[in-house]
This record gives C-alpha cells, structure tokens and sequence, in this order.
C-alpha cells in the first residue's frame, strides 16, 4: 500500500513538472515571437522618416547630424553586403558627407556634376518584434537627365530596414543598401554584420 502510494505521488510530481515546464517553454516561445502592432499613425511616422533620409543625405544638412539623427544612438548604416558599415552618430554624420570634417559634397556640386538625389520607391512596411521592418528600391533620377556618375544613375539597389519607436519617434535601427541582383527584403542581416568591417 505504501509502495502505491509513493509510485502516484511521484507519477502526480512528474507529470506537473512536465505540465510546468512546457507551460513555461510556451510562454517563452510567445514572447519571442511577438510581433508589435502598427498603427495608422505609425507607418506615417516610418514613411516620413525614410522621406527625412532622403532630404538629410542629398543636403548634408547640420554637417550630416540631422541625418545621424534619424538613427538611434547605436544605430549602424551598412554599406552593402560584405562592405564597410557606420556605427553612431560621428560615423553617420560622415557618411551624409559630413560630420566633423565639414560637409563637401555640395561644395563640389556643378551643372555638369549634381549631387545624386536619392529617391526611395515601393516602401513596404511590417510590423516586427522590435518594432518594424521595412524595404524599399533606391533610384537616383539624375538632374535635368545629367547623372552624377553610372554608379549614380537609375535603379541602383534598395534597402533593408529596422525600425524601432524612440522617445524622439520611430529611428533607424539599422538600413542595409542592398545592390542588385540582391533583392532588398531577402538578405539576411545577420550574416552581413558578420561580414562588415
């Protein structure tokens, strides 16, 4: 009789530590796939951002900072797959063409060699556990049909985004220029950071 009650104590414990513990793997597997919900007003505000990069880079304006400032403060702007990334807001100001060498680029700009306009098209948005994720195709139109050079001219690529909403609004996370034939939405972000120097 003791011998049947110990055998179902323990079979009772078991079975609750097994209950216990997917419970808990459940619970852990939710949160890690939990993917934030956007309102209306959200994807304005993330839309407008990618507007805000376009303006901030083909100006320099604030030296490059106010571009910097569209990123989070460890925010990284990767170069391509395999190139070189900027990481924080001095490595970001400079890649506007500006930061603390001062902003050239415009300085150098003439009729015959404008500074290539950025213009990002087909902006597809979803929401995401971190926030948001976006792509969207790059096209430099050229200026009156003169292009800056044919690295510069037409589709040149797009990019892969993260977004996250900030006390200062929705920032860059990170934003990959993904050239063709690569697709943007179809890199795996993981093995680029692995990959940059």
């Amino acid at each position: 009789m003791r011998t049947s009650k110990l055998l179902l104590t323990a079979s009772v414990v078991g079975v609750l530590i097994v209950f216990v513990t997917i419970q808990a793997q459940q619970k852990a597997n939710n949160g890690a796939h939990t993917v934030a919900t956007l309102t209306a007003q959200d994807y304005l505000d993330i839309q407008q951002l990618v507007n805000r990069y376009a303006f901030a880079i083909d100006t320099c304006s604030n030296n490059g900072y106010d571009y910097a400032d569209l990123y989070t403060p460890d925010g990284v702007f990767y170069w391509g797959v395999g190139a070189r990334k900027s990481v924080g807001r001095e490595e970001l100001a400079e890649a506007a063409g500006g930061g603390k060498l001062g902003c050239q680029k415009l300085a150098g700009a003439t009729p015959e060699k404008p500074v290539a306009t950025h213009v990002t098209v087909n902006l597809v948005i979803d929401p995401s556990p971190q926030g948001a994720t976006g792509k969207s195709y790059l096209v430099y139109p050229g200026v009156q049909g003169i292009h800056a050079d044919p690295n510069h001219s037409g589709h040149v690529g797009g990019y892969q985004d993260v977004y996250v909403k900030t006390s200062r609004g929705w920032r860059f996370k990170s934003r990959l220029h993904v050239f063709p034939p690569l697709i943007p939405g179809t890199v795996d972000i993981g093995e680029v950071e692995k990959q940059a120097h």
